[in-house]
């Protein structure tokens, strides 16, 4: 590798810092002056709040991090080199691992409990980008990605890339960009695309998964076009503006249901099963109310007819 490789910083993401708080405030100026509703004072302190908690765990985690992919790397099963193709083959792979951990992350309990964080504000504006868990890399968020060292990509080359992906998807999260031209639309991740990601009405749940492509939704079956505009937020959303209680109330309630839990079957439910799954079918996954309001849906055209 290349001797820049080295020096080069690639927790990349706190340069990007300071365009993060520029683009914010001119997206704040807009909502002032055209009376939008896309900002609320306590939910943006929130959000903030949260992202400056992330960046600082984040000075751990992700030295943690890269050691681990350098120790992967040793036991690697090619030898790749620097050249052009292997920079856009990382690409693609590092942007497939994010696709399957973000994918994950919405139909594992476990991983839920840290994403969770992300969905939490009612408001979709740039500062919801920065509603960052804390949890995410402490609770083995990487694993995703330790494909990536072993195939022989670099692990700089993985974490820039990795960097490059969080940076790319600040300004997609906000309603000031409508549509885009189409074939930008089909290829990338885009702020049409990834407002449905956000949105809780139930034909928005678990869609849209893509990190700076869109490719993958389209390829496995998550994607979905939007129509009106979502409802943001959870679809039983937390009634608390505090940082600490958003950074943690799923893991609350993940070990009070494993804890009331009566038996290891249902534990194992409450752990690696689907958001909303219950041992007694008292909640709903995002795959049952689909369900129910396509039997709705089938109800009414029968009673129409």
């Amino acid at each position: 590798m290349p001797d820049f490789i080295f020096t080069d910083n690639p927790v990349a993401i706190h340069y990007a810092i300071p365009g993060f708080i520029l683009l914010l405030l001119i997206e704040i100026g807009m909502a002032v002056y055209e009376q939008r509703d896309w900002y609320e004072t306590k939910d943006t302190i929130s959000s903030l709040s949260m992202g400056i908690g992330s960046v600082i765990i984040g000075l751990l985690t992700k030295v943690v991090m890269i050691a681990v992919f350098f120790f992967l790397y040793q036991f690697r099963l090619f030898d790749l080199s620097v050249a052009w193709w292997v920079w856009v083959l990382c690409f693609f792979a590092e942007d497939l691992s994010y696709y399957a951990f973000h994918r994950a992350s919405h139909e594992v309990r476990y991983f839920w409990a840290s994403h969770v964080v992300h969905h939490s504000s009612q408001k979709y504006n740039l500062s919801t980008a920065l509603r960052q868990t804390w949890t995410g890399e402490l609770s083995g968020s990487f694993v995703f990605k330790l494909v990536l060292p072993i195939i022989g990509f670099h692990p700089i080359m993985v974490a820039i890339f990795g960097s490059i992906s969080l940076i790319y998807q600040f300004w997609i999260h906000t309603e000031a960009i409508d549509k885009m031209w189409r074939p930008i639309e089909w290829l990338f991740n885009t702020p049409s695309h990834h407002r449905v990601h956000h949105g809780s009405d139930v034909k928005y749940l678990d869609r849209n998964h893509g990190g700076v492509l869109i490719v993958w939704d389209r390829l496995f079956g998550t994607f979905k076009v939007e129509e009106e505009r979502p409802v943001y937020g959870l679809v039983t959303n937390i009634d608390t503006h505090n940082p600490l209680q958003i950074a943690t109330h799923e893991w609350a309630s993940v070990a009070k249901d494993v804890w009331w839990a009566p038996d290891w079957r249902s534990r194992l439910g409450y752990l690696f099963g689907p958001p909303g799954w219950s041992h007694d079918g008292s909640r709903k996954t995002s795959t049952q109310l689909r369900e129910e309001e396509e039997l709705v849906k089938q109800s009414h055209s029968q009673a129409v007819i």
